[in-house]
């Protein structure tokens, strides 16, 4: 695996998980390191912090969506274990932007590459996704900049 903190922290945690019995976060830390071990070996290299981040990205968007899809079948055991996931998850990834923070962002790049409408969005989507790599999520990035060229 990757020589990175992210990497190590996990590695770190897992054990701590063991120690403490904690089955959901030990559980939730082989799957995490697991993706990152099958992307390094599809990429056939090790991952850096930012690949990890993509990766933490990536699982943090399934979780939701099978939350999603458990709680239109009234799977409630399935969202639980699927919530405590999601916050092992978000432990490892930096401290998400809420829509507000986004909607700031989406302007200043807005008024950056002087955007005038719906036609403009993949200028201002090639500028303020990389930039918001792993710190909000790419629909809700989608839907701000989407709003905001329409209006």
């Amino acid at each position: 695996m990757a020589d990175s903190n992210i990497s190590e922290q996990l590695g770190e945690d897992l054990k701590s998980a063991m120690r403490d019995g904690d089955a959901v976060r030990r559980s939730a830390i082989r799957m995490i390191r697991t993706a990152i071990k099958n992307a390094e070996i599809a990429q056939k290299k090790p991952l850096d912090d930012q690949g990890i981040v993509d990766i933490l990205a990536r699982e943090v968007r399934q979780r939701k969506e099978s939350i999603a899809e458990f709680e239109k079948a009234n799977r409630s055991d399935l969202v639980s274990k699927e919530q405590s996931e999601l916050e092992v998850v978000l432990n490892y990834l930096p401290q998400q932007m809420s829509l507000e923070e986004i909607t700031v962002e989406a302007r200043n790049v807005i008024a950056q590459v002087g955007a005038r409408g719906p036609a403009d969005k993949g200028k201002v989507m090639g500028m303020l996704a990389p930039t918001l790599r792993g710190k909000a999520d790419g629909r809700e990035i989608n839907e701000v900049v989407t709003k905001l060229l329409e209006s």
